[in-house]
């Protein structure tokens, strides 16, 4: 018997297809928008400001300072400069820290947003803003957060380095895999769960191979389109509780800790949702937590939380931090369990299924 389920389909625009960049001018103008301020990261300054070039007289002013785990400061920095060169909407460029950054000043006032997506981080397409404060990570979700318009031109992503772009992807798969055992998911959110799962497993080997490879770009920012698709459309569970906690307690990198988080915290909730994520777990011979740690070896990920810096001290805390007020899990979230878990990932062993 099919279980009861709904479904809310989220308002957006999505342009699809090698050399859509372009569409951005006519994107503001469609938007009754007239000074565009341009947002990105200092890695992608100069792309930032080829567009500028782009949009010509629509281009309001530009800021260069997004950053990792969108600090708050950062947000009231970019918030002054917004309002001191009167733009109308935003234009981000790139992926999670810039993304986030636009969608903090939109949740403050209102702006319409533009986001051209040149990673896998799957956020542009949600109304989950995550923030950092005090060394404090939180989330808060509102209809305003969510971009009006992304522009998913994979030409833009064939210079994306190889391991960024694989820790993307996993990043992008983790929204699936959780949205498949949600305790709101529905049939229309699992079908879209498991093909972005798909697409991302078959594209991300083929673009480690060849990082200039179009068709394997293509299906990995389509993948990633679907699985952010998820992750705006239900609840998350303990995989991202995790994440959001060693992001913003121990300051890790935000894509590479779940890729190494994935595996880990899919065994963990597996014996409780079985049924949920047989059709992932069909994808990588039936073991769901082991397929995936296998697949991030074979594309060279990073498989151990020590590497990026956690201490093994840590544990402890962030294990205590994420039993307190934890999100809705199939599998009861006890310290023991988390602590067995983290440990695991802070070695880097293959979970157990």
């Amino acid at each position: 018997m099919m279980r009861e389920f709904i479904y809310q389909a989220a308002p957006s625009r999505v342009i699809f297809g090698a050399g859509t960049l372009s569409q951005v001018s006519a994107e503001v103008a469609r938007l009754g928008c007239k000074r565009a301020f341009l947002l990105s990261t200092a890695f992608q300054a100069k792309d930032l400001t080829a567009l500028a070039e782009q949009l010509g007289p629509l281009a309001a002013g530009q800021f260069n300072d997004a950053a990792m785990h969108t600090p708050v400061a950062v947000t009231e920095k970019a918030l002054a400069a917004y309002d001191a060169c009167g733009a109308d909407c935003i234009v981000a460029l790139g992926g999670g820290s810039t993304i986030g950054l636009g969608k903090a000043i939109a949740w403050r006032n209102d702006t319409p947003q533009i986001v051209v997506a040149t990673t896998y981080a799957g956020s542009e397409v949600t109304d989950i803003l995550g923030q950092t404060k005090d060394g404090e990570k939180s989330t808060v979700r509102d209809p305003k957060i969510r971009p009006e318009v992304v522009i998913y031109d994979p030409a833009l992503t064939t210079g994306l380095p190889v391991a960024m772009s694989v820790a993307s992807g996993l990043n992008a798969m983790a929204h699936a895999v959780e949205g498949l055992y949600a305790p709101d998911a529905n049939p229309v959110t699992s079908l879209l769960a498991v093909e972005g799962i798909r697409a991302l497993r078959d594209a991300l080997p083929a673009i480690v191979t060849d990082p200039t490879d179009i068709n394997a770009r293509s299906a990995a920012l389509y993948g990633s389109w679907l699985c952010g698709v998820v992750l705006g459309s239900v609840a998350m569970s303990l995989h991202h509780k995790l994440c959001h906690t060693l992001g913003g307690t121990c300051d890790l990198p935000h894509a590479e800790t779940h890729a190494i988080l994935l595996p880990h915290t899919a065994a963990y909730n597996a014996p409780a949702a079985r049924d949920a994520l047989a059709p992932a777990a069909a994808l990588f011979g039936g073991d769901l937590g082991g397929g995936l740690h296998d697949l991030a070896r074979a594309l060279g990920a990073p498989l151990a939380l020590k590497d990026l810096g956690l201490a093994r001290d840590d544990i402890a805390k962030v294990a205590g931090l994420a039993v307190k007020n934890p999100y809705a899990n199939p599998r009861d979230v006890t310290r023991d369990g988390i602590e067995a878990l983290l440990t695991r990932a802070y070695e880097g062993a293959r979970p157990e299924s």
